[in-house]
């Protein structure tokens, strides 16, 4: 549980200093006015960070016309933001613990959206691959200090439904970026459209720092590479959170190639989509919002590794519906891929803020490294394997990543019971 500052507060008037807060009175939890602020607030940020980590990526086709680039070259402005994030992520989580969650997410915000509205105005694809994984660095800052947030602020009960919350911000940042691109694109060019999601995080970020509460239970830590190199080795020791970690990044690489390369697919025959369509494609993002937000009614009624396996079948069944060629049966695999992934991250990225007992913001960021190195390679591999053998060959990577996630879950329930088995012999 979260430890509480043991400050007393400061007061100026003449009437003794109220006793500070107890970890059962003022954790937040839902319901109270406090948790409605901070949800709204961490929602917007939610919505800012995937509205601009993914601006360029239902643009691919566009700005490979544009810019006179082949598929795989256009991918790397969606990969660059999302390796930068990755590799950025620890360090940004390491300055969290010195100086405070809601500090590094601010200025982790401020910068990223700087940097959103130079963005449309890259000359060519080198500066703006260049300016989006500088973007990428920037938004490193938020994923893992909000949850860490979260497992600091929140009472552990709500914790789950609280980070569903935030990633559900995710999803509609994701939905509404590209659902905006796509119409203005169409309308005015890609510049323009990533010209208006810069817009839209300036919004978010103003938000975000108007409602989200100060933090009351973080306690500032000293910097020491030594000491984060430990605290990495330890989190690194413990194979749930490996496995975790694991689950994480493999769920992302489904997601990553999926939606790096439909664009390109839809594009193409039988569908010859416009470009305004393709964005409005992006709407099954809402089923994602649905699915992590009900991650943890999921988790009370089938358990953690239920609730995954429940998110591997779905996601498996719809990269499988999406093999056809009739629209509609692409549309549902979408939804289906969609409801799945947003569900099982949900569930991953909770258990490893349960799971960490203390420096919960590196834990979390080696989840987000992981889970967004999984989106990198995904994105990449995916534009690579459509190019080589269409999107048979996208499909065929989503469905080796999602073997991974069964087998790193069915070794982890191997794990769990022979552990049981254990402690029963030694009780027995």
């Amino acid at each position: 549980m979260p430890s509480v500052s043991t400050e007393a507060p400061v007061t100026t008037g003449a009437s003794a200093a109220p006793s500070a807060p107890t970890a059962s009175d003022s954790l937040l939890s839902p319901g109270l006015p406090g948790y409605r602020r901070m949800s709204f607030a961490l929602f917007a940020a939610g919505v800012a960070t995937f509205a601009l980590l993914y601006s360029t990526q239902a643009l691919l086709p566009a700005i490979s016309a544009g810019l006179g680039v082949t598929a795989s070259q256009a991918s790397w402005t969606v990969s660059a933001a999302t390796g930068a994030l990755a590799v950025f992520v620890l360090p940004l989580s390491a300055l969290s613990e010195r100086y405070g969650r809601r500090t590094v997410m601010t200025a982790s915000l401020v910068v990223a959206v700087a940097v959103g509205l130079l963005v449309p105005f890259a000359p060519d694809v080198e500066s703006l691959v260049a300016l989006r994984a500088v973007q990428g660095a920037a938004l490193a800052g938020l994923p893992a200090s909000a949850m860490a947030y979260l497992a600091e602020e929140v009472r552990p009960k709500a914790l789950v439904a609280a980070i569903g919350l935030f990633v559900a911000g995710n999803s509609v940042g994701g939905m509404s970026g590209r659902i905006v691109t796509g119409w203005v694109a169409q309308l005015w060019g890609w510049r323009a459209a990533l010209g208006v999601v810069g817009l839209m995080a300036v919004a978010c970020a103003v938000v975000f720092r108007l409602l989200l509460p100060k933090a009351r239970h973080f306690r500032p830590r000293s910097l020491s590479p030594m000491g984060l190199a430990r605290t990495v080795g330890g989190h690194l020791s413990d194979p749930l959170l490996r496995r975790l970690y694991a689950i994480g990044g493999l769920f992302m690489v489904v997601f990553g190639a999926v939606y790096t390369v439909i664009g390109y697919r839809l594009v193409e025959e039988p569908f010859s989509l416009p470009q305004g369509v393709i964005g409005s494609i992006f709407l099954v993002y809402l089923v994602g919002t649905v699915s992590s937000a009900a991650a943890g009614r999921l988790v009370a009624r089938l358990g953690r590794r239920g609730a995954l396996y429940l998110a591997v079948g779905t996601t498996t069944a719809g990269l499988l519906l999406s093999l056809s060629d009739a629209l509609a049966a692409v549309l549902l695999g979408l939804v289906l891929i969609t409801a799945g992934f947003f569900a099982g991250h949900a569930v991953a990225s909770s258990s490893v803020s349960r799971t960490a007992q203390t420096a919960r913001a590196q834990a979390s960021a080696l989840y987000q490294s992981s889970y967004y190195l999984g989106s990198s390679a995904g994105g990449t591999l995916g534009a690579i394997a459509f190019h080589a053998g269409g999107w048979a060959a996208t499909v065929a990577l989503g469905l080796a990543a999602v073997l991974g996630v069964v087998s790193v879950t069915l070794y982890g329930t191997r794990v769990a019971r022979a552990e049981r088995a254990e402690q029963r012999l030694a009780l027995s």
